[in-house]
């Protein structure tokens, strides 16, 4: 009998993972669940859509190799689909010459990690590139790229549905359990659960949630941070070319507020890293008590909070416009308050351990029967298609 596949999630890596069985495996039957009413409606759907190099990511790290593959095959996939992918590059630009050291240790890791085509340039050659930006050095990664993750995302699932797979959404999983010989998804309505021979679990914001339900480890725990961004106006575009990044903190695994390009031409500028009130909250206005206690009844995240007090302020303070504006300009010193207006929030999942420590790196549970993804923060839509090839090597 064929071997039949589970993949809980319906965001760009449970559809990479579902996609890349379907042609590994043989005869394979693959259905995917989502909870939400849509595909990719998650973190997918708030996603950036920067197609990272692999600059930032400790050399051997499972994101540094991930990464570059995921690239490439990202790349490849546009291609096949008629995806528009835009290799508008990245500049990481340092302001001042006390940032000049972080920026060399940022290029040395890059070095390592064979990122394409990578350049160190100085003054007027960052200007070649970006004519407005203002720095005293900068790392340029000419095949960083845009894309619109929610588009790959559909086309996986038209590959999946053509590939004799099925895509079933709006539908809650409660947890998953697994027997000698099989494993059974039991969904929070009455419908009946799903048996099948392999599960995989690419829960994103609920993935160490509903690890617990199915008597999974307790860490890392799944901490929601908020980041908001601001777009610019209409005729002001012209600020940037591609995308430009400040040298990021080493402390902490967000790269500080920085200019991207859209696929659609817009220009975002964020994100900020808030704690979100809710697992899914993308509004202010999204507090849920449930997860409240998620997020506060884990001691890691007490921990997190007293090591990481000032960076917290710091992100906070940014929250008003004037101050997101003011640490755009250390790069691009033309911009001005009156150049942005608000744009949609994303929701980063990001896992804590116990000690209170943030993972860095992807984190992957392995079953008898079932694959647990338990943090796969950024690069993650960049590696999907790698990561999924990782995970179906494994089964």
């Amino acid at each position: 009998m064929p071997a039949k596949y589970a993949i809980v999630g319906g965001g760009i890596l449970g559809l990479a993972t579902a996609h890349t069985i379907l042609r590994e495996v043989p005869g394979a039957e693959v259905v995917v669940l989502e909870r939400g009413p849509g595909l990719a409606e998650g973190q997918t759907g708030h996603n950036s859509g920067v197609v990272h190099a692999g600059i930032y990511y400790a050399p051997g790290s499972l994101k540094a190799r991930l990464c570059r593959r995921g690239m490439g095959l990202i790349r490849e996939f546009c291609a096949a689909e008629g995806i528009e992918y835009d290799p508008c590059g990245k500049l990481v630009v340092a302001t001042e010459e006390g940032e000049r050291a972080r920026l060399e240790a940022l290029h040395e890791r890059a070095t390592a990690n064979e990122v394409p085509g990578l350049r160190w340039l100085e003054g007027e050659e960052m200007r070649e590139i970006e004519p407005r930006v203002s720095g005293v050095a900068a790392l340029h990664s000419p095949e960083t790229a845009i894309v619109d993750f929610v588009a790959v995302a559909a086309a996986l699932a038209r590959r999946i549905q053509a590939d004799g797979g099925e895509v079933r959404t709006g539908v809650e999983v409660s947890r998953v359990s697994e027997t000698g010989n099989a494993a059974t998804v039991h969904l929070a309505s009455s419908a009946e659960p799903v048996a099948a021979d392999r599960v995989v679990v690419c829960a994103g914001l609920f993935s160490d949630a509903l690890a617990r339900a199915s008597g999974q480890a307790a860490e890392p725990r799944i901490i929601p941070f908020r980041g908001e961004y601001w777009k610019l106006r209409p005729g002001r575009e012209d600020l940037v070319r591609g995308l430009i990044y400040p040298v990021p903190d080493p402390a902490l695994p967000f790269l500080g507020v920085h200019l991207t390009r859209k696929i659609d031409g817009e220009v975002w500028l964020g994100p900020n890293a808030v704690l979100a009130l809710a697992l899914e909250g993308y509004r202010w206005s999204d507090v849920s008590p449930r997860d409240l206690g998620h997020i506060f009844g884990w001691p890691g995240t007490w921990r997190m909070m007293r090591a990481q007090w000032r960076a917290g302020v710091t992100e906070l303070s940014n929250r008003r416009k004037k101050a997101f504006i003011r640490e755009a300009r250390r790069f691009v010193p033309e911009l001005r308050p009156e150049d942005a207006a608000r744009a949609p929030a994303g929701v980063r999942a990001q896992a804590v351990d116990r000690d209170g420590s943030l993972v860095d790196d992807f984190r992957i549970g392995r079953g008898a029967r079932v694959t647990w993804v338990r943090n796969a923060p950024s690069p993650a839509a960049t590696s999907s298609l790698a990561i999924a090839e990782e995970l179906v090597e494994a089964l």
